[in-house]
């Protein structure tokens, strides 16, 4: 597919190919996969291609698109496009985009919708973006509690949902009472009662349940989806392994992404100036950590002037104790993100990262400081940078546990920051170790 996708991009750059060539190609491939093609083209290309895009297709792959992407393709269409762009929309695909949609726009495509999919859309939009709540599956096989066997069968002449394992059983006021596998209804008899064949082990999401903790729920339950209720167990929908995947897929996006200080919306192509724009905050975070760490070297400006080796052996120092620290830092990110971490064995987890640092602080102390004795000829020196390296691991490993956990308490994201602070911390802390024990030691 991805060679499918790498062509399509060919195909939509090369202007010596027709429009009923780009049109071809597009239609071959998932609306996905075209949205992936169209954002790595250039904006004027982009918007050459969309014309290309039969209608009926256009939504599916709108809402396939990151939010930048999405924002930049509508701001050149005009107020025609977009309301025959948005008259078969239904709720689950506005609730997708509304955030990347003006006011103007998102009124445009509620007015279009039937009353069912508005309501849908109402209940949805009161919830967070990483709450069960907001994205809710209502295509499911729902059944009444006091119906028989025979007449649950012909639920399954209808067409079936992706992702359909069960039929979902409610009392008379919508009440969710449990769910019924198919593998069991197929094997009961016609005039059992639908009610006898409940899964007890069966589970419930609630609405207000973040989505990672509900993919997780999900996938330890082995079923393709499970009922979602709220506070009264009222049945609202269902949460399936698809919308699983994609909550897995973003988390894991939205991670790699975070560590430079970018947001996984963002256009591989949107205009230089936003680009710089983002990007320059990050960089000015990062020029202001630099200079907290330049001004520590400045105070040992006179130790570097009599002893140049340090100079020479100070990156080894910082290099050390940050690849030590970010090690630490992924693992406790990892727990918290799992719920592995809590206040009862924090204190354990600390003593153990103390001790591997510790551990690994000596060990590779003493080969730096072998191989610094080679190279420098100097006893004193050696050991100056093994005390140090000793210094800076065991601080690393301190500071990769306290600051993600702290970082967690305050509702930042630790995957975010963490990175950044960590590095300033080791590097004040290794600069400083290496320096005032070379200002002692050797002078």
């Amino acid at each position: 597919m991805h060679n499918q996708v790498a062509d399509l991009i060919e195909t939509l750059i090369t202007e010596e190919h027709s429009p009923e060539s780009i049109s071809k190609a597009i239609s071959e491939l998932t609306p996905d996969d075209v949205a992936l093609a169209l954002e790595s083209i250039p904006l004027a290309q982009r918007r050459q291609a969309w014309a290309n895009i039969k209608q009926a297709n256009r939504l599916d792959i709108l809402v396939e698109m990151r939010g930048e992407s999405r924002q930049l393709l509508l701001r050149e269409l005009d107020d025609a496009e977009i309301e025959s762009l948005f008259t078969d929309v239904d709720a689950e695909d506005l609730l997708e985009i509304t955030d990347s949609l003006p006011d103007r726009l998102v009124d445009i495509a509620l007015k279009q919708m039937d009353t069912k999919q508005r309501e849908y859309y109402q209940q949805g939009i009161v919830y967070d973006e990483d709450v069960v709540g907001r994205w809710i599956d209502h295509e499911l096989l729902i059944a009444s509690q006091s119906i028989r066997t025979s007449e649950a069968l012909r639920l399954l002449k209808k067409k079936t949902p992706d992702y359909t394992d069960m039929v979902y059983l409610v009392n008379r006021t919508g009440r969710w009472v449990g769910c019924v596998k198919f593998d069991r209804l197929f094997k009961a008899q016609g005039h059992e009662p639908i009610s006898s064949l409940i899964d007890e082990e069966c589970s419930f999401i609630r609405d207000d349940t973040e989505l990672t903790k509900a993919a997780e729920q999900l996938e330890r339950s082995a079923l393709a989806a499970l009922p979602v209720v709220d506070e009264n167990h009222i049945l609202l929908g269902r949460f399936h392994a698809g919308l699983a995947m994609e909550t897995w897929r973003l988390e894991h996006e939205a991670q790699q992404m975070s560590t430079a200080g970018l947001n996984e919306e963002s256009d591989l192509f949107a205009p230089v100036r936003r680009s710089a724009s983002t990007r320059g905050i990050w960089l000015g975070i990062n020029l202001l950590t630099a200079f907290m760490a330049s001004a520590f070297i400045g105070i040992f400006e006179a130790t570097l002037q009599q002893v140049v080796a340090l100079a020479v052996l100070m990156p080894v120092v910082a290099s050390m104790g940050g690849i030590a620290g970010s090690q630490t830092l992924t693992l406790i990110v990892r727990g918290l993100a799992l719920g592995q971490i809590t206040r009862s064995n924090l204190k354990s987890l600390l003593s153990k990262e103390l001790k591997v640092g510790g551990l690994n602080g000596i060990l590779w102390a003493i080969v730096i400081g072998v191989v610094t004795l080679w190279w420098f000829e100097s006893p004193m020196l050696g050991v100056v940078i093994g005390l140090a390296i000793i210094v800076n691991i065991f601080m690393a490993a301190l500071s990769g546990v306290l600051i993600p956990v702290l970082l967690d308490k305050l509702r930042i994201d630790p995957a975010l920051s963490g990175s950044v602070i960590l590095t300033t911390v080791t590097d004040i802390a290794g600069f400083v170790a290496f320096l005032g024990l070379g200002t002692l030691l050797l002078l």
